[in-house]
């Protein structure tokens, strides 16, 4: 499933052919995507210029000079650049072509993904209100994980999951965080001290402004290419890697599920 550097390395490819463009064409092959495509998007949004992009959590906003889209990409969703007409395929289920006749082609064999519009500004949208902070501005800190910590009785890492608490720390990020900030992800996140949630917060910030700065040698692969950056590579400390030594402190990694996730860790968490 994409995460929040993978949505946020889309946004940087795709950027380019977007900004300062006018859409003068989108085209819906398929509406059954995770919430019905509106029949009129197109006409709606055909001649409106796009401002800016942004991203919220795992969504994709494309601010247009009235209202805007909004688009996620699921589990399996990619978007790639095409700078010359090519024969969409089985699962390519929406195009947005700009006014210089380059396509943003959006691919989800899954079909898990979405293709919303907004009237008004993009991020006041209903999908969105419930949303945590963004971890990589000033609003997230061991503070406020702390805080909103204290009423809960779950793991930390079903907390640090949560994106009412904090978006977009998805289950490899979770992993490595609390594997570098030394937290075992069993503890019940109200049993964690302020010291340790503000040294998990400057983790989070840490692992992923890392996944997003190895994720720019991707932006070559949206156009032309299958437009998904995938996982980067990097050297994962815990995640994947069951019965591997840690480099801490030389026990194996242990493996456990938690909501139904995959979850690693070793010993020197605690």
């Amino acid at each position: 499933m994409p995460e929040l550097p993978e949505v946020e390395t889309t946004i940087r490819g795709i950027s380019p052919f977007l900004e300062g463009k006018v859409l003068r064409n989108v085209i819906i092959r398929e509406r059954r995507l995770r919430w019905p495509v509106v029949p009129e998007l197109a006409s709606l949004v055909d001649g409106l210029t796009v401002t800016r992009l942004e991203r919220r959590g795992k969504y994709i906003l494309i601010h247009l000079d009235r209202g805007g889209l909004i688009i996620h990409l699921g589990m399996s969703g990619s978007m790639r650049v095409l700078l010359e007409p090519e024969e969409p395929q089985k699962h390519d289920h929406f195009d947005l072509i700009n006014s210089d006749g380059q396509i943003i082609r959006y691919r989800d064999p899954r079909k898990f993904g979405s293709l919303l519009y907004s009237k008004g500004d993009p991020r006041a949208h209903l999908r969105l209100s419930g949303l945590g902070v963004e971890p990589l501005t000033e609003a997230f800190d061991g503070d406020l994980l702390y805080k909103l910590s204290k009423k809960k009785h779950i793991c930390v890492k079903t907390f640090l999951m949560d994106g009412r608490v904090v978006v977009g720390v998805g289950n490899i990020y979770a992993s490595e965080s609390l594997h570098l900030a030394g937290i075992n992800p069993l503890r019940k996140c109200s049993r964690i001290s302020l010291d340790r949630y503000r040294r998990l917060a400057e983790t989070v910030k840490k692992v992923l402004e890392l996944s997003i700065q190895r994720g720019g040698t991707t932006l070559q692969d949206f156009v032309g290419a299958d437009g998904s950056p995938g996982y980067f590579e990097q050297e994962l400390m815990v995640y994947g890697r069951e019965g591997v030594v840690c480099d801490n402190c030389g026990e194996p990694i242990q493996k456990v599920v938690i909501s139904q996730r995959a979850t690693y860790y070793c010993a020197c968490q605690t």
